[in-house]
């Protein structure tokens, strides 16, 4: 497969593949661990902690599936969200990590697999015209679009939470 899904059924291998690793990840950190700060963050020179990464994973899924919905609904949308512009991303990430602040560590697990499975069930809801087929966002398709905001940072957050468990030495 190439890195860059060019179909429908690569780019559900290529969430599945991501999300399969970096959940394994995840599965081996105790809770204790979720809140230490020692990850990179997505602004340059900050560290998060592991749960801010599985709330920026979130919060990226369910923008996609908000973006999906408006759009399908011919409703306006405010790329990436209202209120952010592209080149503020680093503070609509640090919106997602304050929105999912309180939540325990194996509740953002669950909501971390449960939007990455509605994700799953749109792609499978969709055919390659709908997903490759046509721009969706400018110059992007649907399944581009897609793929920029789950696969792409899942395999990012996963490298960055496997250097956090070999500072922490977890196994």
């Amino acid at each position: 497969m190439s890195s860059v899904p060019k179909n429908k059924t690569e780019l559900q291998k290529a969430i599945t593949v991501a999300f399969d690793k970096i959940l394994v990840d995840y599965s081996t950190i105790p809770a204790e661990f979720s809140r230490e700060i020692g990850v990179v963050g997505n602004i340059k020179g900050t560290e998060i902690s592991v749960s801010d990464t599985l709330a920026y994973l979130i919060g990226w899924g369910k923008l996609v599936l908000k973006w999906y919905i408006l759009k399908s609904n011919n409703q306006p949308v405010d790329f990436p969200e209202t209120g952010y512009k592209w080149n503020e991303l680093g503070k609509l990430a640090q919106c997602f990590h304050l929105q999912y602040h309180d939540w325990p560590y194996v509740k953002l697990i669950d909501e971390f697999t449960l939007t990455i499975g509605n994700i799953l069930v749109l792609i499978e809801s969709l055919d390659n015209q709908k997903l490759y087929g046509e721009d969706w966002f400018e110059k992007y398709t649907l399944g581009k679009m897609i793929q920029f905001n789950t696969s792409s940072p899942m395999m990012n957050m996963r490298s960055k939470v496997r250097k956090f468990k070999k500072l922490n030495g977890i196994k």
